[in-house]
């Protein structure tokens, strides 16, 4: 099987940092990056200096896993982001921002990017009033995504509501928690992505 289906905690160890795999158990002290943040294994805690190819990958192994995507896709990202104008570091990440799944999980719909994916594939959203099951579909400036009204009463997506009540949305974002839907008032810029990524260095590594 492709995709990685073990610990997800395992994950944010190796990466060196958390990605937020797992929701709302990921800001508690149950998280295990807080409790063991090194690496895993035997030789997890051996400090080790990183060559630069290490560096360049490790980063885009971390950018990868955070929202979930397997190595072809990543790829034909990065090859669209090449194609497109502007800076390629800041339209890879632009793309990655933009699909559904990430979008649902921005707006609170989810616990995690995860679930927010598996709740797309199911057929739980409508986009601009049409149902969708494609994670992948690229989100625009002016879209509208809902909660289908068989799906409204998902304990699930009441309380992944509950959690981003607390801590808010991006700015490029509005939430309308009480209808259940949400829309992208604006395409996100560089500034937006708060979690730290240095995404030059995954440009270098697939420059080579």
């Amino acid at each position: 099987m492709a995709r990685y289906t073990g610990p997800k905690c395992r994950i944010c160890r190796r990466e060196g940092g958390k990605l937020f795999l797992k929701g709302d158990r990921c800001y508690t002290d149950k998280c295990a990056f807080e409790r063991r943040a090194y690496a895993p294994g035997d030789h997890g805690k051996a400090r080790k200096k990183p060559s630069d190819y290490a560096l360049q990958l490790r980063e885009k192994q971390k950018v990868r896993k955070m929202y979930g995507i397997l190595e072809g896709q990543f790829r034909r990202y990065f090859e669209e982001a090449e194609r497109r104008k502007g800076i390629t570091g800041t339209n890879l990440l632009m793309l990655l921002e933009t699909r559904i799944d990430n979008v649902a999980y921005k707006l609170g719909f989810a616990n995690s990017r995860s679930q927010a994916r598996q709740m797309v594939r199911h057929g739980l959203f409508s986009l601009n009033g049409r149902r969708v099951n494609v994670p992948s579909i690229q989100m625009k400036s002016g879209d509208v995504l809902e909660v289908r009204d068989r799906t409204k009463k998902n304990l699930v997506i009441t309380e992944a509501l509950e959690v981003v009540a607390r801590r808010g949305v991006p700015a490029w974002l509005e939430i309308d928690a009480p209808a259940f839907k949400g829309s992208v008032k604006a395409l996100p810029t560089r500034e937006d992505i708060t979690f730290p990524m240095t995404e030059q260095l995954i440009v270098e590594l697939y420059s080579k």
